[in-house]
């Protein structure tokens, strides 16, 4: 199994890649999923199956081995449910750990209560290995509320948002601009203007009341609604009928002090 390709360069500044924009429960396109891009590294913004050909799909020049680390907001399946099969690609395809930046508060419980049944007990050529553990497949950079965290180029602030399960937003800053991150959220108007301090933002829209209803976003004052791009909608809503624009598969935009822009 090979994942790794040759290099590929990454545009000027800070840009997102869309690889995914539907939320659980969509019959017709992958879950949310987003890679950041910046001064040759690469950050994958959480982790759905099938996230190799979500990748390959997206860019096919892009694989596993072209992305530095792992961005993880929360464990729901919709947004870990690949994280099986990105940590098994490092171990036997890249033999490397995965690097998982992540609060303790999602970071903790991967293993004990998702993980462990599955990874723990592997087979050699001689019968069963030792039982395996987090640290053997992941590289995990704890994030924090109090301070930012340096990671390549990026610079990671988190929040918390209102979820079902911990679940953490982000605000990452490369290439002389910065990007904010709902993930899952019920409305926080704290939370927002929390996240309208980035340059940019890629926003969560569903139907509450554990995500953010799409009318409100639409009631925002246009300087606001500009600053937005949407993710996560279910199939039944018409988030295109809206002022603020929707990111689609294998859509690569460039986050500039002035906002959004063409990707060059």
């Amino acid at each position: 199994m090979s994942t790794s390709t040759p290099a590929v360069p990454t545009p000027p500044g800070l840009t997102v890649l869309c690889v995914g924009n539907g939320d659980a429960f969509s019959r017709s396109r992958y879950s949310t999923s987003l890679v950041l891009e910046a001064e040759g590294h690469r950050l994958l913004i959480d982790c759905p199956h099938p996230i190799r050909k979500m990748l390959a799909e997206a860019d096919p020049r892009l694989d596993l081995g072209d992305l530095d680390g792992l961005l993880l907001t929360h464990l729901h399946g919709d947004h870990a449910s690949g994280v099986e099969g990105w940590a098994f690609a490092h171990h036997f395809g890249l033999q490397r750990r995965g690097v998982l930046l992540a609060h303790p508060e999602v970071a903790e419980p991967l293993w004990p209560a998702h993980l462990q049944v599955t990874m723990r007990d592997l087979l050699g050529a001689d019968g069963p290995r030792p039982p395996m553990t987090f640290a053997d497949y992941f590289d995990w950079r704890p994030l924090g509320e109090a301070q930012p965290t340096r990671f390549g180029p990026f610079e990671i602030e988190v929040r918390r948002t209102y979820h079902h399960i911990p679940t953490f937003a982000f605000r990452v800053r490369a290439g002389g601009a910065t990007v904010g991150y709902s993930a899952d959220t019920g409305w926080d108007p704290a939370l927002f203007e929390w996240l309208c301090a980035a340059d940019a933002v890629v926003h969560e829209t569903n139907l509450g009341p554990a995500h953010t209803p799409f009318a409100t976003l639409c009631a925002l004052p246009p300087a606001q609604r500009d600053k937005l791009r949407l993710v996560a909608w279910p199939d039944g809503l018409d988030v295109h009928a809206g002022p603020i624009p929707a990111l689609a598969p294998g859509q690569r935009l460039a986050v500039t002090a002035a906002g959004w822009a063409p990707a060059a």
